[in-house]
């Protein structure tokens, strides 16, 4: 499943089934991927992330009813299982095993850097307490876990939040990591922030967060959304008084479902003096006109769990039919094989000893690459990108007839791997010419 076999986009995104869905889940993630899901270039993959949700949620029920809450809203908002990936984290088995072949592959101190783990180390240290007291392991390895959902479907876009951005290094990192040691098998994702809605904030100003009780639930019901709007922090200032739209939460949160034409027009009623009444009765009723058609199909959803559970496990199968495949490639790349097969094809090859090779793929930028390796998979040397598969595939034909004179011709376009000595591939392409000699 190299990056090369892909023609469309992939776009991958999942929601921890911890809680609720709220306003910011709506704007930061899910609408932006019902978005891309339509479009005719993308390939799209959606997952309820309730592996996630094991490492802070201790209630069987919730993370239950959570999974129930987020699929509806996914699908309330117009993701068509049809058109797109939709599945279980938990149903895939292939993420967690993929989780254990990257843990092999990252630094600790990687981990060590981690926001999350960061934060709860500095809050006991603060405290006075042991640095890792209440901190699990299934916390501080929370990036490899997220970087297996997004490598197992080598995905080249992943919508996340400001927050989220250094997890998706971490992917980069990892995949990176594995290419170099074993071949290239995983693409190295791109992060999709849309800039104006990435964080959304809450009735208290700060992120929306069920962990700050500050949320607005998606799909509250039209009268207990008009009181939690009513309940957004707003300042003391007086009807006929303007009024700042800059760091205003009652505004940004508007912003985030207006049009452009709709958001200069409560921009200049702020510069009026509109009352903050008059102001969340127009945010209240901007929202409603969104959500409304989509609270209805939710409702209608929550009322028949048993026909959700019909389609993630169709979606399952949906991606298994990747992911088996694709986890079969990565055990053999590892060294995890048949026995008897290995046998058979020493058997058969007697003569034949292990040789250097060439590994090509495709960046995410689009440009086509390729390294040399050792017979034992250990890099050698890497070349610069390509615009075409073509001309990637023409520089390796010159290296492996040429050797190193053709090296050297195209010194500009190669750099050695650090540590690798100049002998040493030097020799690797003396082997290459000489089978392409008795060939």
């Amino acid at each position: 499943m190299s990056s090369s076999t892909m023609s469309a986009t992939r776009f991958l995104t999942g929601i921890t089934t911890s809680g609720t869905p709220h306003l910011g889940n709506y704007v930061g993630s899910i609408r932006p991927s019902v978005r891309a899901s339509l479009r005719t270039d993308v390939e799209s993959f959606y997952f309820l992330a309730d592996y996630h949700a094991l490492i802070k949620v201790e209630e069987p029920a919730r993370i239950q009813r959570s999974t129930l809450e987020i699929a509806a809203s996914w699908l309330a908002a117009g993701l068509d299982p049809e058109r797109v990936t939709f599945y279980r984290q938990s149903d895939i088995p292939e993420i967690p095993e993929l989780t254990w072949f990257l843990t092999c592959v990252t630094g600790k101190g990687i981990l060590n850097r981690a926001h999350a783990y960061k934060a709860a180390v500095d809050k006991n240290t603060a405290a006075g307490t042991d640095t890792d007291a209440d901190v699990t392991a299934g916390l501080f390895m929370y990036p490899v876990l997220m970087g297996a959902d997004i490598l197992m479907f080598n995905a080249h876009k992943v919508p996340v939040g400001r927050d989220q951005v250094q997890h998706l290094e971490m992917a980069r990192d990892m995949g990176n990591s594995f290419n170099h040691r074993y071949g290239a098998h995983f693409v190295l994702p791109e992060v999709v922030i849309e800039e104006s809605v990435a964080t959304l904030p809450g009735t208290d100003g700060r992120k929306m967060s069920k962990s700050y009780d500050n949320h607005i639930p998606l799909f509250a019901p039209r009268a207990q959304l008009k009181k939690l709007i009513g309940g957004i922090v707003t300042d003391s200032r007086a009807p006929g008084e303007p009024k700042d739209v800059a760091g205003s939460a009652l505004f940004q949160i508007f912003q985030a479902f207006a049009t452009d034409e709709e958001t200069e027009v409560l921009r200049q009623a702020y510069t009026s003096g509109i009352s903050w009444a008059d102001a969340k009765n127009m945010v209240f009723e901007r929202l409603d006109r969104e959500l409304a058609p989509m609270r209805e199909r939710y409702e209608t959803l929550m009322r028949d769990p048993g026909a959700i559970e019909d389609i993630l496990v169709a979606g399952a199968v949906k991606a298994r039919r990747l992911s088996a495949p694709f986890m079969a490639q990565l055990r053999h790349a590892v060294g995890l094989r048949n026995l008897r097969a290995s046998t058979e094809a020493r058997a058969g090859k007697t003569a034949k000893a292990a040789m250097p090779s060439f590994k090509q793929y495709r960046e995410s930028d689009g440009r086509f690459h390729f390294k040399l390796v050792d017979a034992q998979g250990r890099l050698l040397l890497q070349s610069q990108g390509f615009a075409s598969p073509k001309d990637a595939g023409a520089a390796i034909g010159r290296l492996q007839k040429e050797g190193e004179a053709a090296w050297q011709a195209m010194a500009d376009q190669l750099a050695v791997a650090e540590g690798v000595g100049s002998d040493e591939v030097t020799e690797a392409l003396r082997q290459l010419v000489a089978a392409s000699t008795s060939s």
